[in-house]
Parts: C-alpha cells; sequence; structure tokens
C-alpha cells in the first residue's frame, strides 16, 4: 500500500499542533517560571509556620477574585519561618493595611493559594508591606495522624478510667 502525501503531512501538522498546544499549557503553570513581560505591581511580604505545597506562581486572591501572584517562598533563618512575597496587581491599591493572608487549598486535591481576607483599616498595603495576621497551610497528614492518634488514646483505655473514676457508695445498715 503507498503512503499518500497528504495523510503524511496532515499527521505532521497534528503531531506539530500537539507539541504547541503542550509548550502554551507548560507556560500556564504556576512554577513554570515562564512570564510575558515585566512583572507589575507591588510587592508584599507575609511570614508563615507552615506553607505547605505552595509554589512560586500561585495565585493570591481575595474574595475569590485573583488579584496577584506568590513571587517567592524563602526560609528566614531568624524566626524559622517561611517567608512569602506576594506581587499584587497595581489596580488592588485598597487593600487595607490589616488585612489577613491565609494558605487554602484549590478543592480537595487542588493546589495551594493564598488567600487574603480584608481589614478594617483607614492605610493600605504597599511596596514592600508586611501583611502581619496570617494563617499556614493546613497538611492533611498531620490531621490524619492526629486523628489516629486520639482514637488510639481513647479507644485503648476507655472502660478503664470509667471504673477508676466511678464513685463509692456505702450502704446503710438501717437498725
Amino acid at each position: 500500500m503507498k503512503p499518500n502525501r497528504s495523510m503524511e503531512i496532515g499527521t505532521g501538522l497534528f503531531v506539530l499542533l500537539g507539541f504547541a498546544a503542550l509548550v502554551f499549557l507548560t507556560t500556564q503553570l504556576p512554577g513554570s517560571g515562564l512570564r510575558v513581560g515585566a512583572a507589575q505591581g507591588y510587592k508584599v511580604l507575609a511570614k508563615f509556620d507552615n506553607v505547605g505545597d505552595l509554589k512560586p506562581g500561585s495565585p493570591v486572591s481575595m474574595s475569590g477574585v485573583r488579584i496577584g501572584r506568590v513571587e517567592a517562598i524563602v526560609f528566614d533563618a531568624s524566626d524559622y519561618r517561611a517567608e512569602v512575597t506576594l506581587r499584587i496587581d497595581p489596580q488592588y491599591d485598597r487593600i487595607p493595611e490589616d488585612s489577613d493572608a491565609s494558605i487554602q487549598t484549590a478543592g480537595l486535591l487542588g493546589g495551594k493559594y493564598v488567600g487574603l481576607g480584608a481589614g478594617g483599616s483607614e492605610t493600605f498595603l504597599a511596596e514592600g508591606g508586611r501583611i502581619e495576621f496570617t494563617q499556614s497551610a493546613i497538611v492533611l497528614e498531620s490531621l490524619v495522624n492526629k486523628f489516629f492518634a486520639n482514637f488510639a488514646d481513647k479507644g485503648g483505655s476507655s472502660a478503664a478510667p470509667a471504673a477508676e473514676t466511678a464513685p463509692e457508695t456505702v450502704a446503710e445498715e438501717k437498725p
């Protein structure tokens, strides 16, 4: 059977289109590091005890709206916490200074992102600002470990303490 020239060209174009789509999707990943144009906006710092699997490039959102991206995550050896640099888009320049930041999960198995909750201050975050109120990531493995440890403690010794702490009653004899 003789190969058809138009079939070969069609297959080649299909494979080329697949590679182009793969390259495009790779640039859209949060941690890819590939950005088009210079980063705009202002930087804000927040310190967390545990960032989980938060990565540079992850979204920063407020009320469910993406307002920026995580720019960098470094370990601060002076206070043993993770310092997260957030780049907030320039149009969101009226975020109250006493706002809080928490690391949240997008869905059950989704990636982590930083969620901001609005404060009530009359002054606003600016370049080099710091978010003081933070809540670390909830690590599912540690919650499961705590649950099973608590369950094992209660399950193994639940009958013994009840017998030991029961009040003694003394029956009085009647004459």
